[in-house]
């Protein structure tokens, strides 16, 4: 691992620091009995592949599930529960700060909420979740809710009022606006109230494989000149029509940077939020292979670094 990008070009290494901006193991963690340390079910998120693959930095999102019976402030507060379980067992991991350095030897952590129907419509409780450590939220995940319409909702509908005083509040107390799963209506709302930049957490390009949850190239734009970042995900029916592979994240992100500059693209993989995955991108330990794959089509070391590792920290360290 490397402090800086002039210290791993000077030793011309192969591996790169990697962060990624998306994963589901918390609810795995909640529903299934995952454990980081060991492989169980369809599980990708395992430490020793995060340690093999060079991840500096992992966001762990409470995915909310609004068909389950227990209610989404319940389901929050276990995995919550399960991050800082897992967090005091395993000393490699490591809240998040704004001086880590990815040679420490420790894996720096996020952690995130995907769904604001967590909140239960209340601010307060938002303010709670600032409190046990969530630095990040989407306002929705596939439905439309109290706060703002989904990308994959009906209609195509901005935020609630509500929405807007919780995006407010979020800027106040410092968790990111995360705008994956959220309408273009919802986004280009989000754009116009947020005096902090939003970001991505797993969405790809519109015009590389047309699909909602893709955003379109002035949403790309958008985001970027704000300062805000996009993770591209690694759900095949959201990269390409049929078998996927490193080859098509590598068009997704090579049309990201082409719309929005180098600064503005990550990596934001959906590990265990999946049940499929591209033919030669299983787990965490595949993400120098997509490093690889970068350099081959003409990144240089420094843009695979910003790319790989340095956009999503320098985005998110405004916030811990």
């Amino acid at each position: 691992m490397f402090s800086d990008i002039s210290s791993f070009i000077s030793m011309r290494k192969d591996i790169f620091p990697v962060a990624d901006a998306h994963c589901d193991f918390l609810f795995g963690a909640m529903e299934y009995g995952y454990d980081i340390n060991t492989l169980k079910r369809d599980q990708t998120i395992h430490l020793p592949y995060l340690v093999g693959g060079n991840v500096c930095l992992q966001f762990f999102a409470a995915w909310i599930d609004t068909t389950l019976r227990t209610s989404p402030l319940q389901q929050a507060m276990t995995m919550f529960d399960c991050y800082h379980r897992m967090l005091a067992d395993n000393p490699t991991l490591t809240p998040l700060s704004a001086d880590f350095d990815p040679d420490c030897g420790k894996i720096a952590t996020v952690l995130a909420v995907e769904g604001g129907e967590a909140c239960e419509g209340s601010l307060a409780m938002l303010r709670m979740f600032h409190r046990m450590g969530v630095r990040a939220m989407t306002l929705t995940w596939n439905e439309n809710n109290e706060l703002a319409g989904a990308a994959k909702g009906r209609q195509s509908k901005g935020l609630s009022s509500l929405g807007r005083e919780m995006v407010e509040e979020m800027n106040r107390i410092g968790i990111a606006l995360d705008v994956a799963h959220l309408s273009d209506t919802g986004i280009e709302d989000a754009l116009k109230i947020s005096t902090r930049p939003l970001f991505a957490s797993h969405s790809n390009a519109r015009a590389v494989k047309h699909t909602a949850r893709s955003l379109p190239d002035e949403l790309i734009r958008a985001i970027a000149e704000q300062g805000g970042v996009i993770g591209v995900n690694f759900y095949p029916p959201q990269l390409c029509d049929g078998k996927a592979s490193i080859e098509d994240v590598v068009k997704h992100i090579m049309h990201i940077v082409s719309i929005g500059g180098v600064d503005c693209c990550a990596f934001g993989s959906d590990f265990d939020g999946m049940q499929q995955y591209p033919v030669d991108l299983h787990n965490s330990l595949d993400f120098q292979k997509l490093c690889r794959a970068l350099k081959q089509v003409g990144f240089s070391d420094e843009h695979v670094y910003k790319i790989a590792y340095l956009n999503l920290f320098n985005y998110i360290k405004a916030f811990v």
